[in-house]
């Protein structure tokens, strides 16, 4: 194949460590015959060398800001390889010279720490040493600003630990904190706090309602202020966590980084799971995440998205699993529910509490008989499956389990 002739380029410590580190013979050489040559472009780029010399590392930094690997959504040969030849420059790195590359960083650290990667590098390629990061204290990424708004907002209030499972915290019906993470199914959801200044529609020229262009599936987005809640206001997107760690200050939280496939990089989600699912089974976790909540701080840090979970029937101590997309899913892929009602709907920007759009959905998200994620109507008693436009998400084994 293409890409084998292509390794023989490379420098041979570089060539013995990305052939120790291939698992998949077939698709770590790509999935398609279009990944199959991006894969054999990458190694020739790397094998000549000068992509990865310092003045080319700001344009590689940029190539890499919205990518988890460098082709598609998997690991591919292209990737240790990369890794290596960046390997010499990033070992000589301190802070807060690697702080500049942000993107490159970020990819640098997941790919040596990709299993395969570290047993190769181990056993085979002693020279490449796992190169450390002080990541906790890296300069924060800054957002794309909120529109501007008429009133100021109140500060987001702190969330404890025993608080916060999968997202930041929302308020139940007596204002206080509860989680918008795993919940038993008779528990009370909701969403966070959003601006008390609801965001009215603009008047057009001939006088009727300007509406917003649809970035779902062709329907202009659901005004805040027309109808009863309902969950294609949700926005749900496929995540690919690229980074996890336990939060310095809280027992029971992940800090994750989390890629939903945006121009501004992963956001930080932080979720109480610590005690429910182990970092093992979180790493390299493709999933799905609530993109519309109001950023909360848990602890000192700002989470920006919250992880769908299924809890069992019986509760917490029953098991608590990731909402996993389909096969193949991609960071930032929409998910939605099936039904002409909701699947061309286009979500709100920001959900807001005083609507109690998420406390009023959730108690009908569930996991049927099938394991499949659904949302159940509670008046019709419709069915409305979650899905991606290829598959339907699931829960790997909980049956009849609730949301959040």
């Amino acid at each position: 194949m293409a890409s084998t002739a292509a390794l023989a380029k490379l420098p041979v410590a570089l060539r013995d460590l990305v052939t120790n580190a291939t698992v998949d013979g077939s698709s770590d050489f790509g999935k398609s015959e279009k990944d199959k040559a991006e894969v054999t472009e990458w190694i020739d780029k790397i094998a000549v060398g000068e992509i990865v010399r310092p003045q080319n590392l700001k344009d590689l930094d940029g190539q890499l800001t919205p990518r988890t690997y460098l082709v598609s959504n998997y690991y591919t040969v292209a990737d240790t390889a990369l890794y290596g030849a960046l390997h010499p420059v990033f070992s000589q790195f301190q802070a807060p010279t690697y702080y500049s590359y942000p993107a490159l960083t970020r990819y640098f650290d997941h790919i040596q720490n990709q299993p395969q990667v570290r047993k190769a590098a181990s056993s085979v390629a002693p020279a490449f040493s796992l190169v450390p990061f002080d990541l906790e204290n890296a300069p924060k990424l800054e957002r794309k600003a909120d529109p501007p708004k008429q009133k100021k907002e109140k500060a987001a209030k702190e969330v404890t630990p025993t608080d916060a499972l999968s997202g930041p915290a929302v308020k139940g019906k007596k204002g206080k904190e509860t989680s918008t993470g795993t919940a038993p199914a008779d528990a009370t959801a909701g969403e966070a706090k959003v601006s008390k200044k609801e965001k009215k529609p603009v008047e057009s020229a001939d006088g009727g309602k300007k509406k917003e262009k649809a970035v779902g599936g062709g329907k202009a987005a659901v005004e805040e202020a027309s109808g009863v809640p309902v969950p294609s206001m949700i926005d749900l997107r496929v995540g690919h966590i690229v980074d996890i760690k336990k939060h310095p200050d809280a027992d029971g939280l992940y800090v994750e980084q989390i890629d939903f496939g945006e121009p501004e990089g992963p956001r930080t989600v932080v979720s109480g799971l610590v005690h429910y699912i182990p970092i093992e089974q979180m790493r390299d976790k493709y999933l799905v995440g609530v993109c519309n909540l109001k950023p909360a701080n848990m602890r000192g840090v700002k989470s920006f998205a919250m992880v769908l979970c299924a809890t069992s029937k019986e509760g917490k101590e029953g098991g608590i699993e990731l909402i996993q997309p389909p096969p193949n899913s991609k960071p930032g892929e929409r998910v939605y529910f099936e039904g002409p009602d909701f699947e061309n709907a286009t979500p709100l920007s920001q959900l807001n509490p005083k609507k109690k759009i998420f406390e009023t959905v959730q108690p009908g998200f569930i996991t049927l008989e099938s394991k499949e994620a659904a949302w159940v109507n509670p008046v019709t008693k419709s069915v409305h499956r979650i899905r991606t436009k290829d598959s339907i998400c699931i829960a790997p084994t909980l049956v009849g389990a609730s949301l959040s």
